[in-house]
């Protein structure tokens, strides 16, 4: 029995406030789930605790309500967090302040992966749970969760604003500048599979427009070890991606303001990507920021993982 809680652990304490959107297999929104969602480290052991409910739903209202709030054990651990029921069984790595974690809900009947991001703020976290039937993804759950360790006017405040927030942004689809060309760029992460950091690459996402439905994407990775620039067209078909070379390949699937993605280079490299923008807004805008994780394959081996957020700059 652990004495102390891991630094993942610590990093995610106290109570987490999010309005995640339920999105179907086809990206079509279908309904809210306002969730607080907190973990517990008490005699040596965690429990992670999660209240709410769903809103809407369309067809998957059913599997996706439950009647009463889900908890589950965790073993806790900086290399393997197991999730050990009765609600969740499974296990996730953390890599920094960002967790890939595989399980099953028995409740709501499907496998799920979720991406769990934790931004430099420190006081905000990216959401995702990919839901699957066996292989075959059947819907999504993505949003954007804040912090509180105390119940004041303030921190009371604050949610009913962030929820209103999600209220607005939850449906709006995943869309990067259409007509001015500009770049992403930040910092980022990057950690190796061995769950070390290996240090900050600086990235840039460049875009520029060739119509409303396709633009160039011009990508460099530059520091820690990674080094590599890349181009490819992209063509966006509703919420589906396409990149179509020359350097890399692959396609993605939108929920929301969330893109799901993959990249396969001209060698052995692969990229499995999820992008979201932080901002999106209804209306006939483009987010600014965009959280980002990479996770970086040599063929099927996990190489690292390179995660961060990035902010737009117009082109000159």
């Amino acid at each position: 029995m652990a004495e102390q809680p891991s630094e993942f652990q610590q990093r995610i304490a106290g109570e987490w406030h999010g309005r995640p959107s339920l999105f179907d297999a086809n990206g079509v929104w279908c309904g809210y789930e306002a969730i607080r969602r907190s973990s517990v480290f008490e005699n040596g052991e965690t429990t992670y605790y999660m209240d709410g409910g769903l809103v809407q739903g369309g067809p998957l209202a059913g599997q996706f309500r439950i009647g009463a709030p889900f908890a589950f054990g965790v073993i806790d651990s900086d290399e393997n967090r197991i999730y050990t029921g009765p609600d969740f069984y499974g296990a996730g790595q953390p890599y920094g302040g960002f967790v890939d974690a595989h399980y099953y809900g028995p409740g709501w009947q499907v496998d799920l992966q979720t991406w769990n991001q934790l931004l430099p703020d420190n006081e905000t976290q990216v959401y995702s749970s990919t839901l699957f039937q066996g292989w075959a993804a059947v819907g999504c759950f993505i949003g954007v969760y804040k912090r509180t360790f105390t119940e004041t006017d303030e921190t009371r405040a604050m949610v009913a604003e962030h929820i209103e927030a999600e209220t607005r942004r939850g449906p709006v689809p995943y869309i990067l500048p259409t007509k001015q060309a500009g770049a992403f760029r930040g910092q980022c992460e990057l950690w190796g599979v061995d769950q070390k950091l290996r240090g900050t690459v600086d990235v840039e996402l460049g875009i520029e427009p060739i119509n409303l439905l396709r633009s160039k994407r011009q990508v460099s990775w530059s520091g820690a070890g990674l080094d590599r620039s890349f181009t490819t067209e992209q063509r966006r078909d509703g919420n589906r991606l396409f990149f179509e070379g020359p350097d890399a390949w692959g396609n993605a699937q939108a929920f929301g303001r969330g893109s799901f993605g993959n990249w396969h280079f001209n060698d052995a490299g692969k990229v499995k990507s999820r992008e979201v923008t932080l901002d999106a807004e209804p209306g006939m805008s483009a987010g600014r920021r965009l959280a980002v994780v990479y996770e970086i394959f040599h063929g099927a081996q996990l190489d690292s993982v390179l995660h961060g957020v990035l902010e737009w700059e117009d082109a000159a």
